[in-house]
């Protein structure tokens, strides 16, 4: 191909690839929305759900369930995708994504909602007694403006079973009580792996939730399951260099006919149907594709099955002498009696030196000798269980 873009729109080999990696790895680690199995029942009833708060003012409230894994961001971005190509939600609807990994208490979650919100001038340096008066004050600045009413919001909480940790659980039960009261159109959309979250939830929480679920399991069959491998890593019709992306996706569907790909396949359906072990799958065979090799091969996902039932730790310990296991058993155990706290080698040394006399095994090595080894493997504790 030519190094420079032609008329017909064609790029070099090596941009083709850098676009293929830039597109398929987006699409693996952000987990973008495609075609979606299985779950019609709940695409439809999260999409009325979500309109009726978008479209028509009404405020709802209601929990994503299902294993890790299982497609519940998928689900939600696909329906917030056809939600805002419909122009009345595009222009109004707002959103905010929280997170309970990185929201670990109200204050900071609130700082979060206040930058989501593009709300800090407003803010400025006022100060207020409560969650609910900061949150309260922060809904009525979106009535500000050329607007009579406030605009919807959406809050969606991932890992929402980790706000109920958060004292009093005070920003839960701010933002069910303003779903509750319809001052404000407020859709509160959790998302949680634990299906026992409501036993979590303490009575005025619970009582202002509205008590819908949506749960999602991986229902679907092989058959299907070979349909989202060749989607997830087909290129959209509006890759720059059709006649590359033609290829391409032609070269994923004679992938799919192959007896040696649906083996792996069926290896890793028969073990976990959960869309992140195949992403981790797509991601390791899709890191083997160069301007030497343009295309997935059936030998690239036979090499990334392997290394995905490939055992870590075994590679960690794989090729070391009998004093860095020693030294590296030392070093657990230590870790494991001071319970992370720091140590020394003086103290690995002298665990050392017990574990010599305790086995009569092995030659008593030099101190430098150790020093050498036990500043080279250090790394390594931290993924190791002692064997007492």
């Amino acid at each position: 191909m030519s190094k420079r873009k032609s008329k017909d729109n064609s790029f070099s080999l090596s941009e083709c690839i850098a676009k293929v990696h830039l597109i398929l790895r987006a699409r693996f680690c952000h987990h973008l929305p495609g075609k979606l199995f299985g779950v019609e029942a709940q695409y439809k009833n999260l999409m009325d759900l979500l309109k009726q708060t978008a479209v028509y003012g009404e405020s709802n409230s209601v929990l994503i369930v299902g294993p890790r894994g299982a497609g519940k961001t998928m689900l939600l971005k696909s329906v917030l995708k056809e939600l805002m190509e419909m122009k009345q939600v595009k222009e109004n609807l707002l959103q905010v994504h929280l997170n309970g990994l990185l929201q670990t208490d109200d204050k900071i979650a609130l700082k979060e909602v206040t930058r989501q919100l593009q709300l800090e001038n407003v803010v400025g340096d006022k100060v207020f007694g409560s969650f609910a008066e900061n949150l309260a004050f922060l809904l009525e600045a979106l009535r500000k403006g050329n607007r009579s009413s406030s605009r919807p919001v959406l809050f969606i909480l991932d890992e929402f079973d980790l706000f109920a940790h958060h004292r009093n659980q005070t920003l839960l039960y701010n933002l069910l009580d303003v779903a509750q009261s319809a001052q404000t159109p407020v859709a509160v959309v959790g998302l949680t792996c634990r299906l026992d979250v409501l036993e979590l939830l303490e009575k005025r929480v619970k009582s202002r939730f509205s008590h819908r679920q949506i749960h999602l399991l991986n229902t679907f069959g092989f058959e299907q399951y070979v349909e989202i491998f060749q989607q997830q890593l087909s290129l959209p019709e509006e890759f720059p260099d059709g006649r590359f992306a033609q290829q391409w996706n032609q070269n994923i569907q004679s992938l799919c006919k192959d007896k040696t790909v649906k083996d792996i396949l069926q290896k890793h359906f028969n073990s976990s149907k959960d869309f992140r072990s195949l992403h981790l799958l797509l991601m390791l065979a899709l890191s083997q594709v160069t301007v030497s090799n343009p295309n997935i091969r059936s030998t690239d996902l036979l090499a990334a099955s392997r290394l995905c039932t490939t055992d870590s730790k075994a590679n960690v310990l794989h090729g070391l002498s009998v004093l860095e296991f020693c030294l590296i058993i030392a070093m657990k155990h230590l870790n494991s009696i001071y319970e992370g706290e720091p140590f020394n080698f003086e103290m690995v040394y002298n665990e050392f030196q017990k574990f010599i006399q305790r086995t009569h095994s092995m030659h008593n090595l030099e101190k430098p000798v150790v020093l050498k080894d036990h500043d080279k493997y250090f790394f390594s504790i931290s993924q190791l269980k002692p064997p007492w």
